[in-house]
């Protein structure tokens, strides 16, 4: 996994909604491991409703990426990805949320 120098104007941030077979594979982990070795900042939970919420910041074509390596996981299947860019924030790292 390559990471990648960020400058502040490049960042973008994502609100993301996960449907699929992603809760009880973990997702969660696996997508903290990933955000954080890729330099993103942010953060992952499970809903009630089946699906997983997160909150990803970094350059657009790094987050990318990380949905790249997560639909390659053979224990997770994405069906569907929501997601819309919302302003970005002054925060470091990336947890899970519970």
């Amino acid at each position: 996994m390559q990471v990648i120098a960020m400058e502040k104007w490049d960042k973008i941030r994502k609100h993301v909604y996960v449907s699929g077979r992603v809760q009880g594979v973990g997702f969660r982990f696996r997508t903290q491991q990933l955000a954080r070795g890729l330099n993103l900042t942010g953060w992952v939970r499970n809903l009630d409703d089946g699906r997983v919420e997160m909150e990803l910041q970094g350059l657009e074509e790094v987050i990318d990426r990380l949905f790249d390596h997560l639909r390659q996981d053979r224990y997770i299947m994405i069906d569907s990805l929501q997601a819309a860019e919302i302003p970005p924030v002054e925060e470091s790292g990336f947890r899970v949320r519970y």
